[in-house]
């Protein structure tokens, strides 16, 4: 993680802003399909050994509360700006020995989606970042993300964490 410079602090406060600013945190303006927002659900996921962890996993939420707001569409109506916010708790399990973590995944997001569909998440808080072998910045694994960063996904799903502030947590060594 780099050091904290005036700028990265401008940079967390006004990220930080945005997001708290776009994306209410009472429970009435949350409620699903009032003023745009909709439940987003999180599938389960499986993975074999040497995917995410030395071992096979399954991801499942047990918690979901998520819901998403289009924020920016373009002319063909696909979305371009996405909000993203609610509880969402992720049970990682090793297949092979049944070891698991709950994982606390609820963190709210900015998600800019590109032409290319390569993708840039503006996030504050918690959430589950699956990372494979040579794919991203960080080594492979599953890791729960927390802080105010940045998670570039490109078009061929190469992940990119620039972290101005928190802490990654890799759930393959808990379960391990």
């Amino acid at each position: 993680m780099r050091p904290t410079t005036l700028s990265s602090l401008a940079v967390v406060t006004t990220l930080a802003s945005a997001l708290l600013g776009a994306v209410p945190a009472s429970a009435e303006t949350a409620a699903p399909g009032k003023n745009g927002w909709v439940p987003a659900p999180t599938p389960s996921f499986d993975y074999p050994a040497g995917a995410r962890c030395d071992f096979p996993i399954h991801t499942e939420p047990i918690v979901d509360e998520v819901v998403k707001k289009v924020l920016v569409a373009r002319p063909d109506e696909s979305p371009s700006k996405i909000a993203f916010r609610g509880d969402l708790v992720v049970r990682v399990t090793n297949t092979d020995t049944g070891a698991s973590y709950n994982a606390d995944a609820g963190g709210s997001a900015i998600v800019d989606i590109h032409t290319d569909h390569s993708q840039l998440w503006h996030v504050v808080g918690p959430v589950l970042v699956g990372v494979g072998e040579n794919n991203g910045n960080l080594p492979r694994g599953e890791y729960r993300i927390d802080g105010v960063y940045t998670l570039a996904i490109s078009s061929t799903g190469y992940r990119t964490l620039n972290m101005f502030n928190g802490s990654t947590d890799d759930v393959c060594s808990r379960i391990g």
